[in-house]
């Protein structure tokens, strides 16, 4: 296919992935009270082999043909690493640091549960030949681990600040937790990729080059990056020239973390947690959200969407391996979190509402096991399943958390109305804003 054909591929491309997240986002928050962001989750699933391409196959193929894949990833990749630096721009450092003491026990909890049955599973998934057959167990388990143990961060700070409960004891756990459990699992997962096929030298560089950047970034990069959020200050906004310094330190920053051999979501991400909060992060998000959500990163789930054969499951050994991954998934995390929250002293409907939020996968989920599958360590089976286990997770967070403490809080006059979290469909980055109404 020649230069002027991928070309024309690329647009229709483009225009069937924003439709079709458009449509079924707005699908789905309309007829299921489901974010946007849900609805853009599943639209990635349909274009794929799944329905569209099995319904449709030549159709399909003439949209996303193979030789245009490589175009797609690269998009996808973008999309996903200003997501990824987005949500470091509202990670509020202040509140991760107030409250990580008294998270610790939800925190852990929420890790060692995935991790001990992960433990438990990989064997049986190890001889299944769902993962690389060079993984040893213990790659194949803290790969797994991480997987189940990674919470949707961005969605579960967003219905916490939305619904005014930031200083309330299940937004104060909650955020604590999700946070440190998501660090610890991108750790994992770090670790995992540094060591896996790549010999000591190699794994030891990315690894002391991943924890020298965020020692660099966490520790120094708010004092390195002050001048820019002082000259925003200065001028009420940011200019063209200080957008695209931002970028380049940007992309910098993932280029950082692919040369180490990690991936360029944690150099995002980081970026985004050194940035000078205030007038600059504001503008930053205003400039880039809106390109990021709408047309960037649902390349990404429809690149995952094309790689999910949900048509795997018609195999009653597979069906019965994603069942047992859903429930090992919704157990460890669910009732993990909740026993540790009536542990430390929470009421009952308190700790079901950690558990719900908790439990949530997201997006977080399909970064990981697109990493995975780029890397080599697991096929496409293991894919689709960890896919089916993403959605299914994150389409129980929004109604569990109304049925168990969402109808008790408003009965207590403790926040509104649980349909203000989908009332604007756009938007996907946590908000640093207070609890007013905001995007997704």
């Amino acid at each position: 296919m020649s230069a002027a054909e991928l070309s024309i591929v690329f647009f229709i491309q483009l225009f069937v992935i924003v439709a079709a997240a458009r449509l079924i986002g707005w699908l789905g928050k309309r007829f299921l009270g489901q974010p946007q962001v849900v609805g853009e989750m599943i639209a990635g699933v349909v274009l794929g082999p799944s329905l569209f391409g099995m319904l449709l196959p030549d159709l399909s193929a003439m949209i996303f043909p193979a030789e245009s894949r490589s175009i797609l990833y690269v998009g996808a990749q973008l999309g996903v690493g200003l997501y990824m630096f987005l949500v470091g721009l509202g990670f509020d450092r202040s509140h991760f640091r107030a409250n990580v003491g008294s998270a610790g026990a939800v925190s852990l909890s929420g890790m060692a549960a995935p991790f001990l049955l992960a433990l438990l599973l990989a064997p049986w998934l190890l001889s299944e030949g769902l993962f690389n057959p060079e993984m040893s167990l213990a790659e194949a388990s803290l790969f797994l681990g991480a997987c189940i143990a990674i919470t949707a961060f961005p969605m579960l700070a967003r219905i916490i600040h939305e619904r005014g409960l930031s200083n309330s004891p299940l937004g104060t756990l909650s955020l604590s937790a999700g946070a440190i459990d998501d660090a610890c699992a991108w750790g994992v997962l770090a670790v995992v990729l540094a060591i896996f096929g790549a010999g000591a030298a190699v794994a030891v560089k990315a690894i002391v080059s991943a924890l020298a950047f965020a020692v660099l970034m966490v520790g120094f990069g708010p004092r390195l990056f002050a001048r820019l959020g002082a000259e925003a200050e200065k001028k009420g906004g940011i200019d063209n020239a200080l957008l695209g310094i931002v970028l380049m330190l940007f992309l910098l920053a993932a280029f950082a973390m692919d040369w180490a051999g990690m991936h360029a979501v944690f150099g995002g991400f980081l970026l985004g947690v050194a940035m000078p909060r205030g007038v600059l992060t504001r503008e930053i998000r205003a400039r880039l959200e809106p390109i990021t959500v709408v047309l960037l990163l649902p390349m990404f789930f429809t690149y995952s969407g094309l790689n999910t054969k949900l048509g795997v499951m018609t195999d009653p050994a597979l069906f019965l391996i994603a069942a047992a991954i859903l429930a090992a998934s919704i157990l460890a995390k669910f009732g993990a979190c909740w026993a540790a929250a009536r542990l430390t002293g929470q009421d009952n409907a308190t700790a079901l509402g950690i558990g719900a939020l908790m439990n949530s996968r997201g997006l977080m989920e399909l970064i990981i096991i697109n990493i995975g599958l780029q890397r080599g360590l697991i096929g496409v089976e293991f894919f689709s399943i960890m896919v089916l286990m993403a959605v299914v997770t994150t389409l129980m967070a929004s109604p569990l958390f109304e049925i168990v403490y969402g109808r008790k809080a408003r009965q207590r006059g403790e926040l509104g109305a649980l349909a203000e979290v989908t009332d604007d469909p756009d938007g996907a980055a946590v908000s640093t804003r207070g609890p007013a109404p905001g995007p997704r």
